[in-house]
């Protein structure tokens, strides 16, 4: 039987640093909290941006109006500043889903992402690690409507029960669950690597030596 695995991006295989946007708050006067809320918060355009009703751009402009109240002109800097980063790499996470392909494992990418997510792919050199790449805002729409986990198991080629389908998001996991995939919580490199049956040993030490996660990934 073909053996699938559907990941997730944020808060499994790519981390942010806690203290991103903290830093950008303190340089323009912010109110802690400020830009997440401007960006994922109450009356965000954020399910527009990751179902392709409208571009990363849009998105990221929308915040800044947003913040304008609050830091008044500043807030155009404020958000460019906080969108330079496209994060880092979960080495040890890589490490496993490589192995895994090595071992004959098809690995598909499932995210709720804007149209910025392709050039965050390049930038951060994992764009070839995956058999296919499903962007919700390619989509038109995102975890957890049971849709997207059909969309992915037929650009696969599997059933649903012979899919494993990780996520770091109780929520999603329960979708993909109910939509009959094998879907676990993620917990960390270690654990992903023995539910897909790869050794553990080298993730580990090469998520240590590159900076990485092995113990669990940062939340947004």
């Amino acid at each position: 039987m073909r053996r699938c695995l559907l990941i997730d991006l944020d808060g499994v295989l790519r981390l942010w640093d806690p203290e991103r946007e903290a830093a950008v708050e303190r340089r323009h006067s912010l109110p802690a909290g400020s830009i997440l809320r401007a960006a994922f918060g109450d009356g965000s355009m954020l399910h527009e941006a990751v179902t392709g009703r409208i571009t990363d751009e849009q998105w990221r402009t929308d915040a800044a109006t947003r913040l304008e109240d609050v830091c008044g002109a500043s807030s155009r800097l404020a958000i460019a500043e906080w969108s330079e980063s496209p994060g880092v790499v979960d080495r040890g996470v890589l490490t496993v889903l490589r192995s895994a392909r090595g071992d004959g494992w098809h690995v598909g990418l499932l995210t709720n992402a804007t149209t910025r997510l392709r050039d965050d792919l390049a930038r951060l050199g994992i764009h070839d690690e995956f058999d296919v790449v499903l962007n919700s805002s390619e989509l038109g729409i995102c975890k957890p409507d049971p849709g997207i986990f059909e969309e992915a198991c037929r650009q696969l080629a599997v059933e649903p029960e012979a899919c494993v389908f990780v996520d770091d998001s109780a929520t999603n996991v329960a979708a993909a669950a109910a939509a009959g995939l094998n879907a676990r919580r993620y917990h960390d490199a270690q654990t992903l690597a023995q539910l897909l049956g790869v050794s553990t040993t080298d993730a580990i030490a090469h998520s240590r030596a590159g900076g990485g996660s092995a113990g669990g990934a940062w939340e947004r």
